[in-house]
């Protein structure tokens, strides 16, 4: 299957094409104005050094967060309009995932921490063995201090809010003496549109699509009380 990626929950937005799993065509930007400015643009571009049309593209995958609430409803609202005129199916993805799945393979816990503002984190526990994600939380929004008490295995840590809390973290597990921490490089904080296509294989070959009416991003934040990145 042809597939359209995109992810729009962080500043660095990304694109991607893949057929059969193989990406074809990839692009990441740090966004210099609003994201409904661009994002159109950008798909064009990438459909069309892709040689590929729109009607080609087999299925749409999108990333849904948490993230900036308006980045996310943007990235969310333009593949609904790209899948109703087009007649795509669409799958949504959450972004914590992806962040998760930029560590690889490793014996140790994985937890994605992602600046929620408000001394807040977005966050989830993982592990990734022989190759399989697997997530062993809920999707979180917390301080930090609460989601320390969760940790209590070996644990690799990876996010955005990595360069926020790094001193913290380090704090706090110098006296855990038992416990094994390592921080992923600032390269890996980031979910991807190519890490969305990873995430998406299984149900891509089973054909498991979202109903897109339903389709939301993944908030975690109340909707009266957004917060703007």
């Amino acid at each position: 299957m042809k597939v359209l990626s995109l992810e729009t929950s962080a500043k660095q937005f990304s694109l991607a094409i893949s057929d059969g799993g193989k990406v074809l065509k990839s692009c990441k930007m740090v966004l210099d104005k609003v994201l409904s400015d661009s994002i159109v643009p950008a798909i064009e571009k990438i459909l069309k050094d892709s040689k590929l049309p729109l009607a080609q593209i087999d299925a749409l995958v999108v990333g849904l967060g948490p993230g900036s609430f308006t980045s996310l409803r943007v990235g969310l609202s333009t593949v609904k309009g790209l899948a109703f005129a087009a007649d795509k199916p669409v799958i949504g993805i959450p972004s914590l995932d992806a962040v998760a799945l930029n560590v690889g393979e490793t014996p140790s816990q994985i937890c994605v921490i992602a600046d929620a503002k408000r001394n807040m984190v977005y966050a989830a526990l993982y592990e990734n063995k022989k190759g399989s994600l697997k997530r062993e939380s809920e999707y979180l929004l917390t301080p930090l201090t609460d989601l320390l008490g969760r940790i209590e295995a070996d644990t690799v840590f990876v996010g955005d809010a990595v360069k926020l809390y790094q001193p913290q973290l380090e704090a706090y597990f110098s006296n855990k003496n038992k416990l094994k921490i390592d921080f992923a490089p600032e390269s890996q904080a980031h979910p991807d549109a190519k890490g969305l296509i990873v995430l998406a294989q299984n149900d891509l070959k089973k054909k498991k699509f979202a109903n897109i009416d339903k389709l939301v991003p993944l908030y975690l934040y109340p909707e009266d009380c957004q917060v703007q990145k």
